[in-house]
C-alpha cells in the first residue's frame, strides 16, 4: 500500500515537472525565442576565421537554455524537426555579413534531413534574405545519433551537394557509424570529437589516430576539423600532423556576435612548420594579378558571354558599384549552364547572379602565394581550379589562375630543397649559416644547442643503416618537439648532417629543453634495440679502431654555448660549440652541458 502511494506520487510530482516544460517549449518554439551562439573555426595555416558553427540556444534564465534540455524536450514532444528548422532560421539570420571565403556550419539531426519539410527551397530562401551563397553553407550531421536509412541520407545529401551544399560529419570517432559511414557519405569535411582531440600531444596512441584520420580524409577528398582545443599543445600537435582546421576554447569561444578575429599561428605552429614558413614563397599573389573584365550583379548572362568572346579572357569578376568582388564567373562554368538542355532560353536573359560562384576565393594582393594555394586547394573539387580573385583595398585588382601559382610554387620548392635535408626534412647547412648571420646582425646574444649521437656507428653497424636512419629521425622528433614545448617563438633547428643537429634558441630556454631532450631520449632510444639488447645495456661491435668490444646504448650529447654577438663570427662560434660538444661526449649516457667558462 505505501509502495503504491509512493509510486502514485512519483508519477505525480513527475506530471508536474514536464507539463510546465513542455508548456514552456511551445512558447520558445511558437515565439521563436532562440538565440545563437558563433564558434570560430580556424584554418590552422594562417590563422584566419574560415567558418562559424552556429549553436542554439533557449532564453536565458530558462530551465531550456541548454541546448541538450531544450533538444530533448523536443524530441519527447514530437517537434524536433520544427525546432531545427526555428534553430536553422535563427542562424542564418543572426550570423551578419559572411565574407566570400568564410563559411556557416548548421547542425543537421540525421533524421531531420529526410523529411518533407527540410527542403532546400526554404534554406536558399533564408540565405538569399541574408546574402549568402549555398556554397557558403556546411550542414554537420551528428555521428552521435544513429543513421536509420544510409542509403536515403546519401541520396538526400547528392541532392543537396548539387544545390551547391557542402556536409560534414560531426563527432568522428564517438558515435554510432564510425568510418564505414563516413566513407559512404563522402563528406566535405570531417570533425573529430574532442575525446580524440584531447592530450593528442601527450597519449602517442590518440596521435597515430589522427594521424590516420588525416590520411584517411586525404584519400576521400575531405578537411579534417579538430574539435575541443583548449591547449597550446594540443593546436601544436595537430598542426604538426597536418590537421586543417581547428576549434575549440583555446582558440574562441562561442559567443554573439560573432568573433571574426583572426588567432596567430606563429607561437603555436611547431618549429617544422615554423622552419618552413621563413623558407616559403614570401612573393604576394598580387604579382601574379591579371586584369579580366568587370561586370555589375545586374548584367545579363549573354552579355557576360559576348564579353568573354569577345576579350578572350577565361574568367569574368561580378562586383558591386564601388568595385567589391561579389562573385566569379568561369568561361567553362558559364559553358556548362548554357550547354545544358534549355539552359541559353533559361538563363540568357537573367543577370548573372543566376549562375555565378557567390563564394569565390577573394585573396588581398599582399597575402603569400603559398597560403593562398592552400585555401584554394581546399576548395570543392568542381571549383578547385577556378581562378582566385585578388584585391587591392577591398577593390578589384584582377585574378590569379592556379597554373600561375603552381608553377611560383614549383620554382620555390626548388630553392627550398637545396638547403633541406633530404631524412628529416628540416633545414640543413646552407640555411642555418643564413640563420646565423641574421641573428649576429640582429640580437645582442646568440644561443647555441648542438646535438649529436654517441655510439651510432656501431649501432648503424649492427642494426643496419634503416634502423639507423629510424634513430636519426627518433632525435629529429624530439628536438623538434621540445622546442616547440619549451622554446620561443623565433628559434630555429637544423640537421647539418649525419647525426649532428644545430639549434638557435632563447637563451633563457636553452636550459630546459635540453634537460626534455635528454629526458625523453633516454626513454624512448632502447625501444629500438631487442628486448635482450636493451635488458643487457649494451652491444657488441667494431669500434672506429677496427676493435671488437662491448659499447652502451646509443645516447645523445648536447652542448649549449651562448656568446655576445658583436665581435662573435659563424668561425668562433662553431669552434666553441664544438670543444663543448667534444666534453659532453666525454661524459657516460645522455647528457646536457652548457658553457659556462668566462666569455
Amino acid at each position: 500500500m505505501l509502495g503504491s502511494i509512493a509510486t502514485g506520487a512519483k508519477q505525480a510530482l513527475s506530471v508536474r515537472v514536464h507539463i510546465p516544460q513542455h508548456s514552456l517549449f511551445r512558447r520558445i518554439l511558437h515565439g521563436r525565442q532562440i538565440h545563437c551562439l558563433y564558434q570560430p573555426i580556424f584554418d590552422l595555416r594562417t590563422g584566419a576565421v574560415f567558418a562559424w558553427e552556429a549553436l542554439a540556444r533557449g532564453p536565458k534564465d530558462s530551465p531550456l537554455h541548454s541546448p541538450m534540455e531544450l533538444f530533448c524536450v523536443a524530441e519527447k514532444c514530437g517537434q524536433l524537426f520544427a525546432l531545427e528548422q526555428v534553430c536553422r532560421a535563427q542562424a542564418i539570420a543572426q550570423i551578419g555579413r559572411l565574407a566570400p571565403n568564410q563559411n556557416l556550419f548548421l547542425n543537421i539531426h540525421p533524421r531531420t534531413i529526410a523529411d518533407p519539410d527540410f527542403t532546400p527551397g526554404t534554406t536558399r530562401e533564408l540565405l538569399d534574405a541574408a546574402h549568402i551563397a549555398a556554397e557558403q553553407v556546411v550542414f554537420e550531421i551528428t555521428e552521435r545519433h544513429a543513421i536509420q536509412d544510409l542509403a536515403l541520407l546519401q541520396k538526400t545529401l547528392e541532392h543537396y551537394r548539387s544545390q551547391g551544399f557542402r556536409v560534414a560529419v560531426d563527432d568522428a570517432g564517438a558515435g554510432h557509424s564510425g568510418l564505414a559511414t563516413i566513407a559512404a557519405l563522402r563528406p566535405d569535411f570531417i570533425k573529430i570529437d574532442m575525446g580524440l582531440v584531447r592530450d593528442v600531444d601527450k597519449d602517442p596512441v590518440r596521435r597515430a589516430l589522427m594521424e590516420t584520420m588525416v590520411t584517411f580524409a586525404e584519400k576521400i577528398g575531405a578537411h579534417i576539423v579538430a574539435e575541443g582545443i583548449e591547449r597550446k599543445g594540443e593546436a601544436t600537435a595537430l598542426m604538426d600532423i597536418g590537421v586543417g582546421f581547428g576549434q575549440g576554447y583555446f582558440l574562441g569561444r562561442p559567443c554573439f556576435p560573432k568573433n571574426e578575429v583572426g588567432i596567430d599561428i606563429r607561437d603555436m605552429a611547431p618549429p617544422r612548420i615554423r622552419l618552413a614558413a621563413r623558407l616559403a614563397c614570401s612573393a604576394p599573389i598580387g604579382r601574379l594579378a591579371r586584369p579580366v573584365p568587370t561586370v555589375t550583379p545586374d548584367t545579363k548572362v549573354s552579355e557576360v558571354q559576348r564579353l568573354l568572346q569577345r576579350s578572350a579572357a577565361h574568367a569574368v569578376v561580378v562586383a558591386d558599384q564601388e568595385n567589391r568582388p561579389v562573385g566569379l564567373i568561369m568561361a567553362h562554368g558559364l559553358d556548362r549552364h548554357l550547354a545544358s538542355l534549355y539552359g541559353r532560353s533559361l538563363y540568357a536573359d537573367k543577370p548573372i547572379t543566376s549562375i555565378m560562384d557567390k563564394a569565390p576565393l577573394v585573396a588581398d594582393e599582399q597575402e603569400p602565394v603559398e597560403i593562398i594555394a592552400q585555401r584554394a586547394h581546399g576548395r570543392a573539387a568542381i571549383k578547385v581550379y577556378d581562378d582566385v580573385i585578388v584585391t587591392s583595398e577591398e577593390r578589384v585588382l584582377g585574378t590569379a589562375t592556379v597554373h600561375d601559382m603552381l608553377q611560383s610554387l614549383a620554382q620555390v620548392q626548388v630553392e627550398m630543397a637545396k638547403g633541406v635535408n633530404p631524412l628529416s626534412g628540416l633545414p640543413g647547412n646552407v640555411t642555418l649559416e643564413k640563420e646565423l648571420e641574421l641573428a649576429l646582425r640582429r640580437d645582442n646574444r646568440i644561443c647555441l644547442m648542438y646535438a649529436d649521437l654517441d655510439n651510432f656507428k656501431v649501432y648503424n653497424d649492427v642494426y643496419g643503416f634503416q634502423k639507423g636512419d629510424q634513430i636519426i629521425l627518433l632525435l629529429a622528433r624530439i628536438l623538434t618537439w621540445a622546442i616547440g614545448r619549451h622554446g620561443s617563438h623565433g628559434d630555429f633547428l637544423a640537421h647539418v648532417g649525419g647525426d649532428d643537429f644545430v639549434a638557435i634558441v632563447d637563451p633563457a630556454r636553452a636550459d630546459r629543453i635540453g634537460k626534455a631532450v635528454v629526458r625523453c631520449f633516454r626513454r624512448l632510444a632502447p625501444l629500438h634495440y631487442t628486448p635482450e639488447d636493451r635488458a643487457r645495456g649494451w652491444i657488441f661491435g667494431k669500434g672506429r679502431d677496427g676493435q671488437e668490444r662491448q659499447f652502451p646504448l646509443v645516447s645523445v650529447s648536447i652542448a649549449i654555448v651562448e656568446q655576445r654577438c658583436q665581435g662573435c663570427t659563424l668561425q668562433s662560434l662553431s669552434e666553441t660549440a664544438a670543444q663543448v660538444k667534444g666534453y659532453a661526449k666525454s661524459l657516460p649516457g645522455s647528457v646536457c652541458v652548457r658553457d659556462r667558462r668566462a666569455r
